[in-house]
């Protein structure tokens, strides 16, 4: 499984705001691949898998939006019943903890894909790749 780089922001909690991020990264032709906003406080953590994590970084620290960078695992899942339950299993088989997850599409086929905050990425990606594995077969 792809460990990709995640963007992590604290943004202000009201009407516009994610809307200046998301317009920020379009206007230099950056892609959001998928994306995770949730309010505490009057603020919203807000997470982004990006396809060029670097140069979204450099627009974002200049617009003013501080942004931390972690790495999470990316998980193309089958859609059909079942597989969340199978992947989210096998994690914690491996004694792995889902810390957070969301969804977002491959760019190139819009095959669902899930992205998944663990206190250690390189240990879940390998326990990943034999469960996707396992759901390649017929």
């Amino acid at each position: 499984m792809p460990i990709v780089k995640e963007l992590t922001m604290l943004i202000d909690d009201r009407p516009g705001t994610l809307g200046k991020v998301c317009s920020a990264l379009a206007h230099r032709n950056i892609n959001i691949l998928a994306f995770h906003s949730f309010p505490v406080g009057g603020k919203s953590v807000t997470r982004f898998v990006i396809d060029n994590p670097s140069a979204a970084k450099s627009v974002l620290d200049a617009e003013g939006f501080a942004c931390a960078e972690t790495e999470v695992v990316q998980v193309k899942l089958p859609h059909r019943p079942g597989e969340l339950a199978r992947i989210a299993s096998r994690l914690g088989d491996a004694r792995i903890n889902i810390n957070y997850a969301y969804c977002g599409f491959e760019p190139t086929t819009n095959a669902p894909l899930v992205f998944i905050g663990v206190s250690d990425a390189s240990h879940a990606a390998p326990v990943l790749e034999q469960v996707a594995a396992a759901a390649a077969k017929p």
